[in-house]
């Protein structure tokens, strides 16, 4: 008699009928462009249009079937979607034996695949016995999963059954039978054939019972048909399973690979494809959705027992609403009515307030009337402001400061709305666990993510509390809740689900579901590292490298060489690759022709990432921070939604801004707001976004926050400085680098100075001055100036040929004229006042007043002075009044960098938005031996510091950071490249270099679309 092994069911919700949260655990998803989690969020996050042609050679021949005409018989107007990359599988690994293959959808093969990388996700064994992972107990976990009928493989399989029409048709074409034969043979065989195991292998179902079987599941198993709502059903039923009891843990989620004629044809006679072939969900020109294959397949179990197991948590499921639409015009016709009910139960089974609500992952299809009803549904709900939840808040939301009601329900929007159907197509049954998966890595990583294709959005938000989110920035938290996102699917039929998830709570225990420190390189960028006694030795490692070596396999490769780098050796050589964008065969053979052609260069550097330094490692680091001018709206944005540094410091600036302006009553904003404000759709609506970031009160603190998050990061890596420089304004953030001032000194005071100046320049009027850029040596601007207005001032040296001027507007403006009539190029500079002269003498005694609470460390770093060119004085009343100075005295920055390198300063390292600093010092050192090196090599180096940088917005990515990090390791800087890429290198490689994998038993190739093995000929 076997022995019972059930256990009673417990009702887990608390004595109010509060849910428990629910924790995503596990993630395995296979989408368009994107073989795994990591390569989906990625493309996510950089907005990546994964749609493209239809493959012809695995799915449908366009020129069989298309024609313009919406209406001819039997054709689609569409010829482009999302499809899966083929992969390499392995029957035998799930169980099925080869010669069933074509007998089996490729939803439930890709489905078991999905299914095993959540488990090992998770970190749980992919069977009973197996050792790749923690045991669970599987007779209580459950297995539901969101598909839509049928699968792909019915179609083929009926299509076979058609031979007496066929025999009919040829027999009325008067063909003898024996041609009608061999004619209907021939039809038959460019389908796949019926045989045992086609029955269950075309079922839907059948999906998630393979599931189940295979990694031997004990609890509930069975499939969702919501439509395209299916698998926001399936979770709301797994959720229901761990709510009731029943089960322990749940495999949910949704899977569909039908992206054959047969379903465009579908949605071609709806009509409901675009006919320019892109969904642009939320955009004016609109014009329909587009097909997509797609599996998701998330691991959730209750939060309690989730941090009580030790698992990783992704994200928590705080409730999940549903509704149907009821009677309405058409079975498939949108129904605000319906959205608003499922909204509303999903923020009360939630017990949240839709103002609490960041990003909403919305269904967006790129239809204008399905996107223009979801957007009223929103609308009407988010438009009523708070509501009775516990967690409703008084707070705005955008702006993060404390107001009225009316305030609250004003038209300020807080909460980003995005469609990842822009990037991977409408992928039907698994459209929503697409979006929940976003969402959970969104409030996960800090980011709020990109929808693409929007130039202009429906008329629809122009007085909505939501608004089209057009590139990723970083989300930052507020004090009373955490990040929080809700999800949509909607599906034919009226059916609707909205799930709400929000970040999950620190860990206690149990490891985050990533290093919170960790930088997020997305597994794009790699840094490849070789260290030798001789340029030959290096060439020959660089011809150990096999040219067909994939992406995988250079990473773990990569990950083994830095872990043996020594940056002390007598050769180093770094080569820094981005995926899809550099060739690793062309790379090394350039670096081994380098290598060859320059033997007598102690050190090169290639624009394309290829750095090599066989000098002395004993040369001293000065970090630069620039100043006002060189801020930027969206300035260093991809630091930001990558390092939790970046973030860290702009939460900070937040917090001392927000207390700065209730002080002064100016801005209302978060100054993060003012760095990343909502995305604009005009020339005018960005043209104020960034006359906003240079009011001097917004972009001292703003340049603040990004070069102190900068600097945070550049010190993961084990970078420290033996000096500190900042230009003008940099010098604040200078002094904090070296532990002079502390960090809530340095916002606040990075508040004061910029109110200060700010208030100056108001009080003053055009009498505040003007400031001017001339490109020419001094000592000839300074001769000219004395003949022409000797009332005007050098405020900034910055090269041996370019100053810039303070004085008057009517002097500066003259002396422009007389610059320009001798062809001597100069440029009026956007600034408040005329900064670093007497103008703003008067801001310097209430600044040295501010500067009197703070505490100078006498620091063990020196800080060289805009000033005087020397290091700061040890001495805090020194210090003080050294740097409550500087606001009216001259930049002498060439003389600062000429005395840096004096005293044995060889690199140079511009921490902040743009490059301006970096050639700055390439003009001042040509003739000497130095290095500098700029985080942000994007912006252009034109301009100045302490006006106007110039230069083009830059996202300052991580490719620019990997660059740097990987120039300062060979230049033996003490460079710790293990912690590039950190999570990846852990996870791929122990001690020792990995053997290459091995060959799979056999495989085959599949797409998304069913298997037809080779035919003899």
């Amino acid at each position: 008699m076997s022995q019972d092994t059930s256990q009673p069911v417990h009702d887990h919700t608390s004595p109010n009928g509060q849910r428990a949260p629910l924790a995503i655990v596990g993630i395995g998803c296979r989408f368009p462009k994107a073989d795994s989690l990591e390569e989906y969020w990625s493309n996510i996050r950089r907005g990546v249009d994964a749609i493209s042609d239809v493959p012809t050679d695995s799915h449908w021949d366009p020129d069989d079937y298309f024609d313009d005409d919406k209406n001819k018989p039997d054709m689609t107007y569409a010829r482009r979607g999302g499809f899966l990359n083929p992969i390499d599988f392995d029957p035998l690994e799930f169980g099925v034996a080869p010669t069933n293959i074509e007998a089996t959808d490729t939803t439930q093969l890709l489905g078991m695949l999905a299914a095993r990388d959540a488990l090992r996700d998770a970190g749980y064994a992919t069977a009973r016995d197996a050792t790749d992972g923690r045991p669970f107990d599987r007779d209580r976990c459950s297995c539901i999963m969101g598909v839509t009928g049928t699968l792909e493989l019915v179609i083929p399989l009926g299509a076979r059954l058609g031979h007496p029409i066929w025999r009919r048709a040829l027999k009325e074409a008067g063909v003898d039978d024996a041609t009608t034969e061999d004619v209907v043979q021939r039809i038959a065989d460019g389908y796949v054939p019926w045989q045992e195991n086609s029955f269950p292998g075309l079922l839907g179902n059948v999906a998630a019972g393979r599931i189940a079987n295979r990694f031997d599941l004990g609890g509930s198993n069975c499939v969702v048909d919501a439509a395209c709502a299916s698998s926001l059903s399936a979770v709301h039923m797994a959720a229901m399973e761990l709510w009731a009891g029943r089960a322990d843990m749940a495999i949910t989620g949704g899977l569909d690979t039908f992206n054959d004629i047969f379903m465009y044809m579908c949605f071609s006679k709806t009509p409901a494809l675009s006919p320019t072939g892109s969904a642009k969900p939320f955009s004016a020109d609109g014009d329909g959705t587009i097909l997509g294959e797609g599996l998701g397949v998330l691991i959730l179990k209750r939060l309690d027992d989730a941090q009580r197991d030790g698992d990783k948590v992704y994200a928590v499921i705080r409730g999940i609403g549903s509704s149907s639409d009821g009677r309405g015009n058409a079975i498939y016709a949108p129904s605000s009515k319906g959205q608003t009910k499922a909204l509303r139960n999903a923020y009360r089974d939630a017990n949240v307030s839709p103002d609490t609500i960041e990003l909403i992952e919305a269904h967006g299809t790129g239809t204008i009337v399905g996107d223009a009803t979801e957007v009223r549904a929103l609308k009407e709900v988010y438009g009523e402001g708070t509501e009775a939840g516990e967690e409703g808040t008084e707070a705005r939301r955008h702006g993060g400061t404390e107001g009225s009601e009316e305030e609250r329900t004003s038209n300020v929007p807080w909460a980003a709305i995005g469609s990842v159907k822009s990037m991977v197509g409408h992928t039907k049954a698994a459209a929503g666990v697409a979006g929940l998966i976003k969402a959970a890595m969104a409030v996960n990583r800090g980011v709020l993510p990109p929808t693409i294709k929007v130039d202009e959005p429906l008329d629809e938000f122009a007085d909505a509390p939501v608004y089209v989110n057009t590139e990723a920035r970083p989300w930052l938290t507020h004090a009373d809740h955490p990040r929080r996102a809700a999800v949509s699917a909607f599906g034919f039929g009226g059916s609707n689900f909205h799930c709400v998830v929000e970040q999950p709570p620190a860990p206690t225990g149990a490891p985050a579901a990533r290093d919170e420190n960790a930088i997020d390189f997305d597994g794009r960028v790699v840094v490849l590292p070789l260290s030798a006694d001789s340029r030959e030795a290096l060439i020959e490692l660089l011809d150990a490298f096999e040219t067909d070596t994939t992406w995988q396999e250079l990473r773990v490769e990569s990950a083994v060489r830095r872990a043996a780098f020594d940056g002390q050796r007598p050769c180093r050589l770094a080569l820094v690759l981005e995926r899809d964008r550099h060739d690793l065969s062309q790379t090394i053979a350039k670096a081994k022709q380098l290598l060859a052609s320059q033997p007598n260069a102690d050190s090169f550097a290639t624009p394309d990432g290829i750095y090599f330094d066989g000098g002395p490692t004993d040369r001293k680091l000065a970090v630069l921070f620039p100043g006002q001018g060189s801020q930027r709206v969206g300035m260093l944005r991809d630091l930001a939604c990558t390092c939790a540094d970046v973030r860290q410091a702009l939460e900070q600036a937040n917090t001392a801004f927000a207390r700065a302006s209730a002080e002064s009553n100016g801005h209302t904003c978060r100054l993060s707001d003012h760095v990343y404000p909502i995305p604009s759709f005009s020339d005018d609506a960005r043209a104020a976004n960034e006359s906003a970031l240079r009011d001097t009160r917004v972009a001292q603190p703003a340049l603040g926050a990004v070069e102190a998050g900068a600097w945070r990061v550049l010190q993961r890596f084990g970078i420290h400085a033996d000096a500190f420089a900042g230009h003008s304004y940099g010098e604040l953030v200078a002094l904090w680098a070296a532990g002079r001032i502390e960090d809530s000194a340095l916002h606040d005071l990075s508040n004061a100075r910029g109110r200060l100046m700010a208030e100056v320049a108001a009080q003053h009027g055009e009498q505040a001055g003007a400031m001017l850029a001339v490109f020419a040596p001094r000592d000839r601007v300074e001769t000219l100036v004395a003949i022409e207005s000797p009332n005007v001032v050098l405020a900034n040296h910055n090269a041996p040929e370019q100053v810039v001027l303070s004085g008057s507007v009517d002097d500066t403006d003259s002396l422009a004229k007389a610059f320009e009539s001798r062809n001597i190029r100069c440029k009026r500079l956007p600034v408040a006042a005329a900064f670093h002269s007497s103008f703003v003498a008067d801001a310097e005694t209430p600044f040295a007043d501010a500067l009197v609470g703070v505490a100078f460390e006498p620091g063990d770093t020196p800080v060289y002075a805009n000033s005087t060119g020397d290091p700061y004085p040890a001495d805090a009343s020194d210090a003080r009044r050294l740097l409550a100075g500087q606001l009216a005295n001259p930049v002498r920055f060439v003389r600062q960098i000429q005395a840096m390198h004096a005293e044995g300063v060889r690199t140079f390292v511009e921490v902040g938005p743009g490059r301006v600093l970096t050639g700055l010092v390439g003009s001042i050192l040509t003739e000497c031996d130095h290095a500098a090196i700029a985080l942000d090599t994007e912006s252009s180096a034109s301009g100045t510091s302490g006006g106007n940088s110039g230069g083009d917005v830059s996202g300052g990515s991580l490719y620019n950071l990997a660059c740097a990090v990987a120039r300062l390791a060979v230049l033996g800087h003490g460079v710790d490249l293990k912690r590039f890429d950190a999570q990846t290198d852990r996870a791929s490689i122990g001690s020792e270099k990995p053997s290459k994998p091995r060959k799979p038993r056999m495989t085959v190739r599949l797409a998304g679309a069913y298997y037809v093995p080779p035919r003899p000929p």
